[in-house]
């Protein structure tokens, strides 16, 4: 049997392959960015295939680069951007439209009329209806693109998300599976029962025949196919890129966050084995596990963090790299009151609200780059305190924060993020929090480690505690929305 473990982590925007040990030391890595479809304003698309394709290059390249033999892989894990629909044909294995992605507001008209059951989808779901999830985009596909329904009536269609459309495509018997962490994105799934839910299905009109089987986080899903990627090994671990991070934070005991700061960010907190609500943030399935129960799950997401990075580069053309921001925003003593509310695609926790558009307020003479990049910096802060606010009147406290994903190499952000909150942020020693929280759970599954030694074995490797109280740039802050929010009503 075979040493190493195998993390395909499949994102918004690029795909990466990583091989662990099973101590969670890198071997080898592959990652390559993959296009972004706009084809409308607030639209954003997938090509299915050239995901498929470019993590494939993405698994061999990492294989190469650790030098092994594809014999001494012993299991594989899959973790992915959630909530992103794909829909494909079952006899050709083809998918009929282009992958519709999480943060695509096509459906929003949808979602906002299905708010008016509310409740209704809360206690089944532990969601709030919204155009970010799965379910309103498999019935926009069904209804917008020519003869689906036909093939759906027929149980010749497919959905999944893009951990189904991985397993699907690179299993060596095309299986078709998901895990609740995923399903439980999806506006269809009964957090509670562990099934596709027959009402939800009905209300969006989604026919059961074309849902993935359910199976535990940890279950095997299949074998790799030789032919594809060189070699055979069992896929032992899915989880959804979030809960993914909070299993490599090790976040095993209820009360312990993180925060995953990427293209958006998620702040995920353990409640245990019970579910329980919160105003505005979403009740969801960390994982499952053969013989144990369920693990839920407490989580604020954003839908633009280090997007609004990207934003002021490829729109702006502000800066070239998002390794200058830092240098940036220290050249400042403060920012003078300029604010960024990043609502490029909406607001999601706590606001879920798809009509608001972003806003840059305070803007002077005397305003320059720097300021429009510190705000960026700043606005990702913001939005995890305005998380953590709703977290705080549940009654969980907040003692700690570790944090994972890209723009945590900016320690500016950081420590603007511990003034905030007033509480110590960690950021991990393992920075591939993600990859190496499903491969993780690979390596337990497989007998490589223990979850004892995990949580033994977790390391800080940057603490960062309040030095300023911040509470009247909160406040400013607190004002650009409420401008954000006033500008959105008047255009209605």
């Amino acid at each position: 049997m075979g040493r190493y473990i195998l993390s395909i982590d499949q994102g918004t925007t690029s795909c990466r392959a990583i091989l662990f040990q099973p101590d969670g030391s890198v071997l080898g890595v592959g990652q390559k960015e993959f296009s972004q479809s706009f084809p409308k304003p607030g639209w954003v698309e997938h090509d299915p295939n050239e995901i498929l394709t470019t993590q494939i290059d993405c698994i061999k390249s990492a294989v190469k680069h650790a030098g092994i033999k594809p014999t001494d892989i012993a299991c594989v894990g899959i973790t992915n951007q959630r909530e992103t629909t794909v829909v494909w044909n079952k006899k050709t294995m083809e998918p009929i439209h282009p992958a519709i992605v999480w943060q695509c507001r096509r459906t929003a008209e949808l979602a906002d009329q299905l708010k008016e059951q509310a409740d209704f989808f809360r206690r089944k779901t532990g969601l709030i209806p919204d155009a970010y999830f799965s379910g309103p985009k498999i019935r926009w596909i069904l209804d917008n693109v020519p003869q689906t329904r036909a093939l759906a009536k027929k149980g010749e269609l497919a959905f999944g998300t893009i951990d189904s459309w991985l397993i699907a495509k690179l299993s060596q018997d095309h299986t078709h599976k998901t895990e609740p962490s995923n399903a439980s994105r999806t506006m269809l799934f009964n957090i509670k029962s562990l099934k596709w839910d027959e009402e939800l299905l009905e209300l969006l009109e989604v026919p059961m025949s074309m849902m993935p089987d359910v199976v535990a986080s940890d279950a095997n899903f299949g074998s790799t196919n030789s032919d594809l990627l060189g070699f055979s090994a069992p896929i032992l671990a899915v989880l959804g890129d979030q809960q993914a991070a909070l299993f490599g934070q090790c976040c095993f005991e209820p009360g312990m966050f993180k925060c995953t700061y990427g293209t958006g960010s998620f702040l995920l907190g353990n409640i245990g084995k019970e579910t329980s609500y919160a105003k505005g943030l979403l009740t969801t399935i960390a994982w499952k596990l053969e013989g144990e129960e369920t693990t839920y799950a407490l989580e604020g997401s954003t839908f633009i963090a280090g997007a609004a990075v990207q934003w002021l580069r490829d729109n702006l053309g502000l800066i070239a790299s998002s390794d200058e921001t830092e240098k940036l925003a220290k050249s400042l003593d403060s920012n003078d009151g300029v604010y960024f509310v990043p609502a490029l695609v909406g607001l999601a926790s706590p606001w879920w609200d798809s009509s608001v558009r972003g806003a840059i307020v305070g803007l002077t003479r005397g305003t320059s780059k720097a300021h429009l990049v510190r705000a960026a910096l700043e606005s990702m802060a913001y939005q995890i305190k305005d998380i953590a606010e709703e977290i705080r009147h549940t009654g969980l406290q907040l003692t700690e924060l570790r944090v994972d994903g890209g723009a945590t190499k900016n320690e500016f952000m950081l420590q603007f993020q511990s003034d905030l909150l007033g509480i110590p942020v960690k950021r991990a020693k393992q920075v591939e929090a993600t990859a190496w929280g499903v491969a993780a759970l690979a390596a337990i599954k497989a007998g490589l480690t223990t979850q004892e030694q995990l949580r033994s074995g977790w390391q800080c490797g940057l603490a960062l505690t309040p030095k300023h109280d911040l509470t009247s740039q909160y406040r400013g802050w607190k004002s650009a929305l409420e401008g954000s929010f006033s500008a959105a009503k008047a255009l209605r």
